[in-house]
């Protein structure tokens, strides 16, 4: 018996620092959701996965730059609810926009991060068809912060703050007169010969004839910056039209490595259909707006961007491409102007091909010029120049990586690449810079989403 009770208290001693030391590892797993939601760019994962929705479910660039908006701002305005003193709603300032009407309960139990990602899914999920994949991505997410250690009550508390600011920035998507536009009627061909007549191998009629119908969030009206008429259509040699369709066939003939890829890289046409004998199949790509929202994701991680300044660099560049798609898009369907395909086919080579497949819409202004211009001029706002990145946005479609030193440098790229691949007349490309940066510009005076950043004069030219 006496020599029993020491083991027993032995045991007691040795109990005592096991148990603080669970308790201890139990505290520090508990915390580890922190780290992982400082830590970890859940925003920049869920736009990747919006992406590959938009991809699969194949939206056109301008719907894309829609559904690429609404769910950015949402997080942004989860961003601005969390540090009042240094962001500023954008709700109020969009057209059409009120502030926020969202009173906060239970502060100290709330994630800003995770409410943050909880508005982007839920308003991405809205406006998507393949609801299922988003929600895939939301619950994997989810999972990880829970198994994380985070306080259940906390996850509901930071995940409802997240689904209330959601609901307004619904509201206010569903009067932007989109849905109505649906309904609208399609676009009539024009026998006009300098008009655009849908092009091989589909035939696809014209995209979106109506989206300068759609509210913009910051220009006036979607015909503010008409850019210049394109030159006039002709078909005699020594004419001005002539003489740019030729530069595109020649371009075409000429083409070398270095300008292939640049074109291959910044195609971004979700429309592209391929035909193997009596068999035509679709190769979906990521689209222009896309594109830029991914190099968005890219500079947010190569700046060390925290989770409010990357939800500001996603909802910033969103705008701007939104905004852009509709002025560009006016102009299309105002001047409605032949592609290099169709004249080149018709007046000098009837065997000619571009290297990239012409998507379905008329040709000026270009596209690609006018959002990648205005989406450059958006993060080198934020971001400031040079900002030296490796672009590996396309990666996962099958493409490399490009290296550029600025936002604008991979802008003039993008812009050129479709003179490079077929698509566009090198007009089109110059005017749709600058009316890039025109639009830039009008955003730059009215946005306001940090008190330490302004206006970028240099931007202005």
């Amino acid at each position: 018996m006496m020599n029993s009770s020491p083991k027993k208290i032995q045991v007691r001693h040795l109990l005592i620092p096991l148990l603080l030391m669970l308790f201890t590892a139990s505290c520090k797993e508990n915390e580890a959701y922190k780290s992982l939601l400082e830590e970890h760019y859940f925003l920049v994962d869920a736009n990747g996965a919006l992406t590959d929705v938009i991809v699969h479910d194949i939206f056109s660039p301008p719907v894309a730059s829609r559904i690429y908006a609404y769910p950015s701002i949402a997080a942004y305005e989860v961003a601005a609810l969390a540090d009042p003193e240094q962001y500023t709603s954008l709700m109020g300032q969009l057209n059409d926009s009120k502030p926020l009407a969202i009173t906060i309960e239970n502060e100290e139990k709330i994630n800003f991060h995770l409410s943050a990602l909880a508005a982007y899914c839920k308003v991405a999920t809205n406006m998507i068809f393949s609801e299922q994949d988003m929600v895939a991505y939301k619950e994997a997410a989810y999972e990880k912060i829970l198994m994380a250690g985070m306080p259940k009550a906390d996850f509901d508390a930071s995940v409802h703050l997240g689904e209330v600011v959601a609901d307004e920035i619904m509201a206010y998507a569903s009067r932007d007169n989109y849905h109505q536009s649906r309904s609208f009627e399609k676009y009539t061909i024009n026998n006009d010969p300098g008009s655009w007549k849908p092009t091989p191998p589909a035939y696809i009629e014209g995209i979106e004839p109506h989206w300068n119908k759609i509210r913009t969030f910051f220009l006036d009206s979607a015909d503010q910056f008409i850019p210049p008429p394109p030159p006039p259509f002709d078909t005699i040699p020594e004419s001005r039209f002539f003489l740019d369709a030729k530069a595109v066939m020649d371009a075409g003939n000429q083409m070398n490595e270095n300008q292939e890829e640049i074109a291959y890289f910044w195609d971004c046409n979700p429309y592209k259909m391929n035909v193997k004998g009596h068999v035509m199949y679709a190769e979906k790509k990521i689209t222009p707006g896309g594109h830029w929202m991914g190099i968005s994701g890219i500079a947010s991680k190569a700046g060390n961007l925290d989770w409010k300044q990357t939800a500001e660099a996603m909802a910033v560049t969103s705008i701007y491409l939104f905004d852009a798609f509709i002025s560009c898009w006016d102009e299309k369907y105002r001047s409605v102007l032949i592609r290099p395909e169709t004249y080149i086919n018709q007046y000098m080579d009837q065997d000619w091909l571009p290297l990239l497949q012409t998507p379905p819409f008329p040709e000026y202004t270009s596209g690609h010029s006018v959002i990648s211009t205005a989406a450059s001029i958006a993060l080198t706002r934020l971001l400031g120049e040079p900002f030296h990145f490796m672009d590996s946005t396309e990666v996962k479609y099958g493409l490399g990586i490009r290296e550029f030193d600025s936002f604008r440098e991979a802008a003039e790229e993008a812009a050129i690449s479709r003179f490079y691949g077929g698509i566009h007349y090198l007009p089109a490309i110059d005017h749709g810079v600058d009316q890039g940066k025109a639009i830039a510009k009008q955003i730059n005076e009215k946005i306001s989403t940090r008190k330490e950043i302004t206006t970028n004069t240099a931007l202005k030219d």
